[in-house]
C-alpha cells in the first residue's frame, strides 16, 4: 500500500516514524510546508517532519499550496492509495481529498465531534475535561466534519500542559493509525458519519487570551496556564513590565484577603494572587527580558511585590 504523509511539527514525527516500519506499507513521499526564516539571523529552518524524512531517505515535497494544478499533478503522479495527515497545517482542496482511493486519513487530538477546529487540546484543558482522546477520520471539505474510522480515549489527570498532552495524543494517534490501516485497507473498518448535534467547535488562540483576568477563579486561571503552554502563556503586568506566570497552583481563599489582583504572602508557594474564588499560587514566574525563576528567588529581588496589585484586562 502506497502512502503519502503530510505533517509539520515535531509531535507529528512519531506518526511518520511508525508508518515507515509498518509491514506492507510504503511511504512514497512526505509533504510539509516550505522552510521558514527563524531566529535572530532569520536563517531558513526546516519543519521537523522534513528533517526526519531526509534522514531516512524519504522524498520530500514542500509546495506553498496544494491548490495549483502543478502541485496536484505532482501528487497524483505518486499514485498514493491513501494520504495520511497529521498536523499538516493546510486545508486540502477537493481534488486532493478525492485523489487517493482509500481517502485522506487525518489524526485529530479529540473525541470528535467534540472539539473540532484548531485548538482541541487547549480547549480540553480549559474546560476541565476528564477524558479526551484521538480520532482517526476521513477528511472532507468541512473543518473536522468527516466520517469517523476509529477512536481511542485518553484519561486526563488534571496536570497536563497543552504541549505535553499534544505530544502524548499524537503518539496515541500513531498507534491507532498503525492498528487501523490494515483493517481499513481490507474493508474490516467502515467510516461512520459524525453526529453534528453533538459537535463543539474550538477557535484559534490569540495572544490576548493569555492576559490573566483576576475576576476568574483560581481554578480557571490554573487551567489557562496549562492550556496556554507554550503559547501564549498566562501573563500579567507588574510595575510596567510583563510578567509571565509560568507555573501556578490553586490555593484556598483565606479570610480577610485583599482585593482581586493583589499579591499576598503565603506558605508554599511563597506568594499568590487573589482571584474571585481561591488564591492562584505563584510557583515559577518570568519577568519580561529575564529568565524564569522560582517565586522565592523572584521575591528576593522584588521586595515590593508582596502587597502589590497585578494588572487585569479591565484596568485602564
Amino acid at each position: 500500500m502506497r502512502l503519502v504523509f503530510m505533517g509539520t511539527p515535531a509531535f507529528a514525527v512519531p506518526v511518520l516514524a511508525g508508518l515507515t516500519g509498518l509491514d506492507g506499507f510504503k511511504v512514497a513521499a512526505v509533504y510539509t510546508p516550505p522552510d521558514r526564516p527563524a531566529g535572530r539571523g532569520r536563517r531558513a529552518q526546516s519543519p521537523p517532519v522534513k528533517e526526519f524524512a531526509l534522514e531516512h531517505g524519504l522524498p520530500v515535497h514542500q509546495p506553498a499550496s496544494l491548490r495549483s494544478a502543478e502541485a496536484q499533478s505532482e501528487l497524483a503522479a505518486l499514485a498514493p492509495d491513501a494520504i495520511i495527515v497529521a498536523a499538516y497545517g493546510k486545508l486540502l482542496p477537493p481534488p486532493v481529498l478525492e485523489l487517493a482511493p482509500l481517502g485522506c486519513l487525518n489524526i485529530h487530538p479529540s473525541l470528535l465531534p467534540q472539539h473540532r477546529g484548531p485548538s482541541p487540546v487547549a480547549t480540553a484543558i480549559l474546560e476541565g475535561d476528564e477524558v479526551t482522546g484521538v480520532t482517526l477520520m476521513l477528511l472532507d471539505r468541512g473543518m473536522d466534519t468527516g466520517p469517523l474510522i476509529a477512536q481511542t480515549e485518553y484519561q486526563l489527570n488534571g496536570d497536563e500542559t497543552a504541549d505535553a498532552l499534544t505530544e502524548t495524543l499524537f503518539g496515541v494517534g500513531g498507534e491507532l493509525l498503525n492498528e487501523s490501516l490494515p483493517r481499513w485497507q481490507s474493508g474490516e473498518l467502515t467510516a461512520t458519519p459524525q453526529d453534528d448535534s453533538l459537535a463543539t467547535v474550538t477557535r484559534k488562540l490569540e495572544r490576548a487570551d493569555g492576559l490573566a483576568d483576576w475576576a476568574l477563579t483560581a481554578a480557571e486561571l490554573e487551567r489557562q496556564a496549562r492550556a496556554f503552554t507554550p503559547w501564549p502563556g498566562l501573563f500579567t503586568k507588574w510595575n510596567g513590565s510583563g510578567l509571565k506566570l509560568v507555573e501556578v497552583s490553586v490555593l484556598p481563599n483565606r479570610s480577610g484577603a485583599a482585593e482581586i489582583g493583589s499579591v499576598v504572602k503565603t506558605g508554599e508557594p511563597a506568594a499568590a494572587v487573589v482571584t474571585s474564588r481561591g488564591l492562584l499560587g505563584l510557583k515559577t514566574v518570568q519577568l519580561e527580558g529575564r529568565r524564569a525563576v522560582a517565586i522565592s528567588d523572584f521575591l528576593r529581588g522584588a521586595p515590593g511585590f508582596i502587597g502589590g496589585r497585578l494588572s487585569a484586562p479591565y484596568d485602564a
